[in-house]
């Protein structure tokens, strides 16, 4: 809260029925459903260190970083004041900020870090929690965590990397490795002519006449280069035996900077606080990871993981803006009622609430699919996750949107958060995969690996004879997959229902009844709307709405 209360009586009028500040809540501690999650998902021991990020993220002074970085987007610097190239992005001072306190608690790292079931749990639960202060550096922070399984497939070439990344804090200045704290990874793979298609890449690479014989130099461009001033890259070039993978750092081996060129800095719709850049290599130098050849079969697993983290984001964008609703409504009076309490605006509270509910549980089981051991729960893991990121992207700018319209007109003030969570709502989807290159994805692992369907249908089985619409949704589904693939032009249907009915099983298993009825009724049954705020007459509203009013 602020030292001091703002003035209320202004020369006109006294300043009435409003609700108070927002800050100064655990932002974990006061999300029931989120809560239960982590715990039956990742462990009580994850109980101390989401505590702890919640506080702090809820915290006025966090908040307000979050505003500052996202005000105040990152420049590009391409020459020193003396004419010498330094192609640097540099942040207001909030990002820095931001960042040090992501990696204080261990979001980069703790999957890898925590020698105990549940540390993906751990990354997406608390990359959400911070999501919602600022969901921008999330992007640096989540690649670095993507880039570990890349990194790992080579050694000799990433052992020093790794020694940083894990364990590691974060030291923006450029500096040669040995010397940091802590260092972060970034990926540049598409290029203009290619986009998701990486195999239509023109990078090329050319092995340098060195002692290492994994050294190379790097010719080309891309056309997204995600944080760029990381200390290193995962990127994708061309040599004579096919798409490689590369390790490009920004110094060379004898501390120069690499030629590494930032052509410009994206001017993007939200995730304003992220630098976001289109590079070129100039003979830049990279080593080689894996096998030549190799290269989207090294850099995949780190797409893989990137894609945990997009729905991890996205159910930070998602509780904030609920959040910011439940607020709001509950500190308006209308027609001699709380908002919250107008039946109509309980209708879409509720609805809401729902649908953040099974975002939670999908989002959560997908992660801890990420700690399997067993060829099942990896395959089971592989096609969730395309599922969980393809569903929840999908559903989040319309959820944001009518979170926003709860406020009324000042939702749509910049002052108020909503805009900027309304700006991120979109872009989970579009990155790490778009909906079409997902729904595909899904597809291809449903034709590749019957195993995965197998452990999908495992999975759904724990819930059966729960609900009746459930029970219908699953049979009519897993029939049709049994029979064939889908045909690409049901590749969206596949993919939409895969996630509904993977929702519907787990809430009715985990989830209050009053929760999971409504889910069933309205999502696999022929009870619901097409906007939210229509549900059937028996659902318990006033039990789903409870839940999402505790205090801070």
């Amino acid at each position: 809260m602020p030292a001091f209360a703002p003035t209320t009586r202004l020369e006109t009028h006294e300043v009435t029925n409003q609700p108070p500040e927002f800050a100064g809540r655990n932002l974990y501690e006061t999300d029931l459903a989120f809560r239960e999650g982590v715990g039956r998902e990742g462990g009580a021991w994850l109980d101390a260190p989401f505590s702890a990020l919640g506080a702090a993220v809820g915290s006025e002074q966090v908040l307000e970083w979050g505003e500052q970085a996202n005000r105040f987007p990152p420049e590009l610097v391409t020459f020193d004041r003396y004419g010498r190239r330094v192609d640097e992005a540099r942040f207001h001072p909030a990002y820095h900020q931001l960042m040090a306190l992501a990696m204080e608690h261990r979001i980069h790292d703790i999957a890898w870090a925590a020698d105990k079931p549940g540390g993906h749990v751990g990354h997406l639960g608390l990359l959400a929690l911070f999501t919602q202060a600022e969901a921008g550096v999330m992007c640096p922070i989540n690649m670095t965590y993507a880039a570990v399984p890349a990194l790992r497939t080579q050694p000799d070439v990433a052992g020093p990397w790794l020694g940083k990344l894990i364990g590691g804090r974060y030291d923006a200045p450029l500096r040669p490795i040995p010397g940091k704290a802590g260092i972060t990874v970034g990926m540049a793979m598409t290029e203009k002519q290619g986009g998701s298609d990486v195999r239509a890449n023109s990078t090329r690479a050319h092995r340098l006449e060195s002692s290492n014989p994994r050294a190379y130099r790097l010719v080309g461009h891309k056309w997204f280069c995600s944080a760029p001033m990381s200390d290193g890259f995962l990127t994708l070039a061309y040599t004579d035996r096919g798409l490689s993978c590369f390790l490009v750092p920004r110094l060379t081996p004898d501390g120069e900077r690499n030629t590494i060129r930032v052509m410009r800095l994206k001017d993007k719709l939200g995730n304003r606080s992220n630098a976001s850049s289109e590079i070129e290599y100039h003979d830049a130098y990279a080593e080689l990871l894996g096998d030549e050849g190799e290269g989207v079969k090294v850099i995949i697993d780190m797409v893989h993981h990137t894609r945990l983290g997009t729905m991890g984001g996205t159910l930070g964008i998602m509780r904030m803006a609920l959040a910011q609703a439940v607020h709001q409504v509950s500190g308006r009076r209308a027609f001699q009622k709380t908002l919250i309490d107008q039946p109509t605006m309980t209708a879409v509270i509720a609805d809401l609430a729902v649908e953040y509910e099974a975002a939670v549980a999908l989002s959560l089981r997908v992660a801890r699919a990420f700690d399997a051991e067993d060829a099942a729960g990896r395959a089971f893991a592989r096609l969730s996750v395309a599922v969980g990121k393809y569903w929840l992207t999908k559903r989040n700018p319309n959820f944001v949107y009518e979170c926003m319209e709860c406020h009324g007109g000042v939702g749509y003030v910049e002052e108020t958060p909503m805009p900027r969570l309304f700006r991120e709502s979109p872009l989970n989807a579009i990155w790490e995969g778009s909906g079409n290159v997902i729904a595909l994805d899904i597809l291809r692992t449903l034709a590749r690996e019957p195993l995965a369907l197998e452990a999908y249908a495992a999975e759904i089985a724990e819930a059966r004879s729960a609900d009746h619409r459930l029970d219908a949704a699953a049979t009519d589904l897993l029939d049709r997959l049994a029979k064939r693939v889908p045909a690409e032009s049901d590749a969206r249907w596949t993919a939409e229902r895969l996630a509904l009915v993977l929702q519907g099983a787990l809430l009715v298993r985990h989830a209050p009844p009053a929760v999971a009825d409504a889910f069933c009724a309205t999502r696999l049954g022929d009870e619901g709307g097409r906007s939210f705020g229509i549900l059937p007459g028996g659902a318990d509203v006033d039990t789903i709405v409870a839940r999402q009013r505790l205090e801070a």
